[in-house]
């Protein structure tokens, strides 16, 4: 062999053809969680199926950077920047108002897509539902309006209800919005509301314990994403303590709370996932339009309500979507 063709073969060996050694590389989407990764298996779940539905699937033809903070939204500003710094395609801001703004914050142009975030105008998210304008969009359930309903769902399983807590955590900036409703519903109904505040799972168990001295005939916990993060912890401390508590997600109920009111969490992150593939197609998030849900659910458990010595009226039950028995 010539020795021109024996170099020719070891450089052919050696380097691959360009086309094989450059690998197109696949958009990153940068999931930034208020939660903590193990109670949002499920919701994580359900953004890839929205993804699929737009034709992405994570692996194949686009990847995924997680950041969880935990519950700790002090950590949030920082888990943004570290999103922003590695050029991501778009921040899927997951877990309510506090990630949604610590996005905001970092990116002025990377697009960004919030879940379940209560009231994103007042919020200064968007400008618009309809057409928000700027880098966000998302899903807005109006979680504030919610603790109403709860309250009323406590009056009717517990008509001489007088007394009942509201647990609030005070450095979600969607707080405040949320207690005030509370407290305009509780006066509507006649009810003396006690807001409690927690945002460490100390000041959570001070809470519960500051349940008994007051005497409450229930408890409202509202949607929060530190609250989900400490879900089981709360549903046993309201079996500890033996108070009547509503929810906001089904999936307390699921683990053993006693009664909740609410859209899907599940798929507010679904169609966070969709609006994600369209905006990797193309798509200006200034666009599209804030999605609002168009279906809540009632869930009720009967086998907490019997452990409480509580009997649910039949008219509850039957409106119910779900009763676990």
């Amino acid at each position: 062999m010539r020795r021109r063709e024996v170099l020719a073969g070891l450089a052919t060996a050696a380097w691959p053809p360009a086309a094989e050694a450059q690998q197109p590389a696949i958009p990153r989407i940068g999931l930034l969680s208020s939660r903590s990764r193990a109670e949002s298996e499920q919701v994580i779940a359900a953004f890839r199926r929205g993804l699929g539905e737009a034709g992405f699937s994570e692996g194949r033809d686009v990847a995924i950077e997680y950041r969880w903070a935990d519950g700790r939204y002090d950590q949030l500003p920082i888990l943004a920047a570290d999103l922003v710094a590695t050029r991501v395609a778009i921040v899927f801001a997951a877990g309510g108002p506090p990630a949604a703004l610590a996005a905001k914050a970092a990116t002025s142009t990377i697009p960004i897509v919030f879940s379940s975030t209560s009231d994103p105008i007042a919020l200064g998210l968007v400008a618009s539902l309809n057409r928000p304008g700027g880098n966000v969009t998302g899903m807005a359930p109006f979680m504030t309006l919610l603790g109403a309903k709860c309250l009323e769902l406590l009056k009717e399983l517990k008509p001489a209800s007088a007394v009942i807590a509201y647990l609030s955590n005070p450095s979600n900036p969607a707080a405040e919005l949320g207690s005030k409703e509370a407290l305009g519903a509780a006066t509507a109904l006649g009810i003396r509301l006690h807001i409690l505040n927690a945002s460490t799972e100390q000041e959570l168990d001070e809470a519960f314990a500051a349940l008994a001295k007051l005497r409450v005939d229930g408890l409202v916990v509202p949607g929060e994403p530190f609250f989900d993060s400490q879900r089981n912890r709360i549903v046993a401390l309201a079996g500890q303590y033996s108070v009547p508590t509503t929810y906001v997600w089904r999936e307390y109920v699921a683990a053993g709370g006693l009664i909740s009111y609410g859209p899907s969490l599940t798929d507010s992150y679904r169609q966070a996932g969709v609006y994600a593939g369209r905006i990797l197609k193309g798509a200006k998030p200034g666009d599209l339009p804030v999605v609002q849900p168009t279906k809540f659910e009632l869930v009720v458990n009967l086998r907490t309500a019997k452990a409480l010595g509580l009997e649910v009226p039949a008219r509850l039950q039957e409106r119910a979507d779900e009763v676990i028995e």
